[in-house]
């Protein structure tokens, strides 16, 4: 694998680590973690539907940076 595509791929999964982290209410699920347990599996569904685009933009200006112009 070329170095230069290995780094792209480590770049956009660590992208995606943080946004998928970032956006779990993790305050709320430490606060009340037996109560929350039932209602972490919806939320983490909601997270990994609501990333798909994110990630996917990110994947997509990660291999073609000219995306992001307008000219």
């Amino acid at each position: 694998m070329n170095p230069k595509t290995k780094r792209k791929i480590e770049i956009i999964g660590l992208l995606s680590g943080i946004w998928f982290i970032i956006s779990l209410p993790l305050p709320w699920l430490i606060t009340t973690p037996d109560v929350a347990y039932t209602q972490l599996v919806v939320i983490l569904q909601m997270t990994a539907l609501v990333s798909i685009p994110f990630i996917a933009l990110a994947v997509a200006w990660t291999l073609k940076p000219e995306l992001t112009t307008n000219s």
